[in-house]
């Protein structure tokens, strides 16, 4: 039966059916004819250069076709705005294959070419580079000792901005507290590795099938760095297997598939190890300092917050970390600074919720320790610090119901049984512990663009450049245009990631659904106004008089909303019109018309976190057993893809609370966990019930829509509340990420 979605309905992912089946083609799954097969050959080494290689065993392996090194590469541009992407840091973007230098462990060097995979392989085993080693460092301690506080600031990272005089506020406050916290290296795991199929084509035109989460950015990307036409230059990713960050940037197995496709002019796939996915981005470690000083109720007088985290040498990487405590908070004096660290790895990026997953979470475990150390219940002192407008910079904001989520958090969790004592909360052998936290993330909405077009059949056909990364992108498009023209899902295909569709941003930064799905609402608008028009026009016209405001669509149908029977449908508009299909395009955009004379607004999404934590007293493994988060995202256009957005937020901060860490081996400047093995990520029996609770909390002065994005909060406080519970639970507090077995035990032996 043919239903018409609306918005605010659980509707299925609309491209469920195609990935369970396996028909979904991800950017390794395309065989064009002749296809080749690329293997990236790593450098061992962190810091030097290569002197020489001996490709004589690799050239002789049957079936290889070509080494590519910077000793024979084609001719590539020398300066550094060639490689800059939309998403790139201040600094020099990291070329490959350029020349002999070598930046990071794990750089590429070489790239063996072979009809067969398992050639490739071989050929690659066989390579043999002689160096000139220099000396590095990727300790991150050490290289403190160089930090150093950016010049620029990248995109809309906006430095900290200080209020008061809090070194004199907290020397005057009855209640202190001061100390530092820190996390290690994470990295995003998608179950999608990186990986490109490239096709040069006749006419000096490359097609490639990437793993990305922004074709457009590719697309132009690709286009300066190999002398192309833009317009030569397509990028395909319909479908992404996960990327959480790690794919809004060109990383190197892009470039490397379209050199060897341009150099050879075949089809050449490159795709990354699971080993090799550990030697591109990664959310770096960073240390949060607080120093707070409160009232005896637990007001704040002030707030102190130093931030840091590392950065490659080549590129300046930033993001917003100190700033979050002195904008959630009410309190009069505040101040922050951030620097970052040098090291010698590749250039950190983007992992869910950048900085927030970091600056929040780290603060909130401070919050904590004041709410013991002030003696005030920790969901208590969240409202006696609450501020209704941006604590940093005054502004008002545009919605937010964190005060609601507080409640309906707690009461679905029920904190009010809470023993605030820690260790005082027992099940048989098992220590339980309750911890709270509050989450706050940006809501962006960025300019997007989008196509529908209504064929003679009734049937719909949505188009946008953005991609789809798992959050349900294809789904949110679907819905609204179903929506807005009353055409039954069945009846609409959705045509996404692809660079030659509509202008849309990356997608990242949980600004997905209020953008697309403004642009396709705005599209779709367009096109019922033309299909107005066109009723209007017929002798006799199906809705006589009525006007455009007088009239509704559901069920393929236009009708006068006061005469249901008075309808027309959809298909028949469109054959009375002549022509085979009828089309729209919109822009949707932030209003920026006379901003000058408007107040400036904070635009964020809100959340209150509630975790439960069991631990057997005498081997201290952690165990999360209960999770309660509300969201206060604006208006909420699937709530079943929006719950599963912020349960996936919350595994990963699970990951970050208790398993996530990449080691490095400081004498080879290398990852050393690189596998799924070694690398502990969150599996099903590490993950409980999560209950996801949205308030309701329309909000259009965010988007059109009224919509926030939910794709990141569910990982801001939630690792922290973990932390928090796992202090009610023992009494320790560890102020490292993550919270492992060794550390809780070397803290109750000390």
């Amino acid at each position: 039966m043919n239903t018409t979605p609306r918005i605010g309905d659980p509707v299925n992912r609309f491209d469920g059916e195609a990935k369970v089946t396996g028909s979904a083609r991800y950017a390794a799954e395309h065989f064009p004819p002749g296809l080749l097969y690329g293997w990236i050959v790593s450098s061992p080494i962190a810091r030097g250069r290569v002197t020489g290689i001996e490709e004589a065993a690799a050239r002789a392996v049957s079936g290889v076709v070509a080494v590519i090194s910077h000793r024979n590469r084609r001719h590539l541009p020398w300066l550094d705005r060639s490689y800059k992407d939309e998403q790139a840091a201040s600094g020099s973007p990291f070329r490959p294959l350029f020349d002999d230098k070598i930046l990071f462990s794990g750089q590429p060097l070489a790239l063996v070419v072979a009809q067969t995979l398992e050639a490739a392989r071989d050929g690659a085993s066989l390579i043999g580079f002689s160096y000139e080693r220099a000396t590095h460092n990727t300790d991150f301690e050490r290289a403190l000792a160089e930090q150093f506080k950016p010049k620029s600031l990248r995109n809309k990272v906006l430095a900290p901005h200080s209020r008061g005089e809090p070194d004199q506020a907290i020397k005057r406050s009855p209640v202190r507290h001061s100390a530092t916290y820190r996390h290690g290296a994470q990295h995003h795991n998608p179950m999608e590795m990186h990986a490109a199929t490239a096709i040069w084509e006749p006419g000096d035109r490359l097609t490639v099938y990437d793993k990305t989460q922004g074709t457009q950015n590719v697309q132009s990307y690709l286009a300066k760095v190999f002398g192309l036409k833009e317009d030569h230059v397509r990028v395909r990713s319909e479908f992404v297997g996960g990327a959480f960050g790690s794919g809004l940037r060109p990383q190197y197995h892009v470039f490397l598939a379209a050199l060897a496709a341009i150099m050879l002019q075949r089809p050449v796939r490159v795709g990354m190890t699971r080993q090799q996915m550990f030697t591109h981005v990664y959310r770096p470690p960073a240390l949060l300092t607080v120093a707070l000083g409160a009232g005896s109720d637990g007001s704040l007088n002030a707030i102190i917050n130093t931030a840091t985290h590392t950065s490659s040498r080549f590129e300046r990487y930033t993001q917003i970390v100190a700033n979050w405590g002195l904008t959630h908070y009410k309190c009069p004096n505040a101040s922050g600074s951030y620097t970052l660290a040098p090291v010698d790895t590749c250039t950190p990026g983007d992992m869910r919720a950048p900085g927030a997953a970091t600056g929040v979470n780290l603060f909130e475990i401070a919050m904590d320790e004041l709410a013991y150390a002030s003696g005030v219940d920790p969901l208590a002192l969240r409202l006696v610090n609450y501020t209704d407008k941006d604590a940093m910079y005054g502004r008002p904001y545009t919605s937010k119901a964190l005060r609601e989520a507080l409640q309906a958090g707690a009461e679905r969790f029920g904190w009010a049984a809470r023993l605030p004592a820690p260790r005082s909360m027992h099940e048989g052998r098992e220590l339980v512990g309750w911890g709270m936290a509050t989450g706050v993330g940006e809501a962006p909405f960025e300019k997007t663009a989008a196509r529908v077009r209504l064929a003679a059949d009734g049937a719909l056909e949505v188009a946008c450049a953005m991609t789809d990364i798992g959050t349900g992108t294809a789904t949110v498009m679907a819905q609204v245009a179903g929506d807005t023209l009353g055409v039954p899902l069945e009846r609409i295909r959705v045509q996404l990631g692809d660079s030659a569709l509509p202008e849309a941003p990356v997608e990242g930064g949980s600004w997905g659904a209020a953008s697309a799905g403004a642009a396709v609402h705005q599209a779709c608008r367009t096109l019922a106004a033309q299909l107005h028009h066109i009723a209007g026009k017929m002798t006799p016209s199906p809705i006589a008089d009525a006007s455009f405001e007088e009239v509704e669509f559901d069920d393929g149908h236009m009708m006068v909303r006061s005469q249901p029977a008075q309808r027309v449908s959809l298909a028949n508009l469109v054959r009375a019109s002549g022509k085979d299909c009828i089309e729209a395009e919109q822009v949707a955009k932030p209003d920026l018309s006379g901003v000058a004379d408007k107040v400036l607004k904070a635009k964020y999404t809100h959340s209150a976190v509630f975790a439960e934590v069991k631990i057997d007293d005498e081997l201290p493994i952690v165990r999360v057993t209960r999770v309660v988060i509300a969201v206060a995202a604006g208006r909420i256009i699937n709530p079943k893809t929006a719950r599963s957005q912020v349960i996936g937020g919350a595994v990963m901060a699970i990951g970050m609370a208790l398993h996530e860490e990449a080691v490095m081996d400081h004498r080879l400047g290398r990852f050393m966990t690189h596998n799924f093995a070694d690398y502990h990520i969150p599996v099903n029996a590490d993950i409980p019930q999560i209950e996801v609770i949205f308030v309701d909390e329309p909000d259009t002065e965010v988007s059109p829509l009224g919509v926030k994005g939910v794709g990141e909060i569910g990982v801001v406080g939630t690792a922290a509340a973990v932390v928090n519970a796992i202090h009610h639970a023992t009494g320790q507090r560890v102020r490292s990420l993550p919270v492992t077995v060794d550390k809780l035990l070397g803290q109750a032996q000390a």
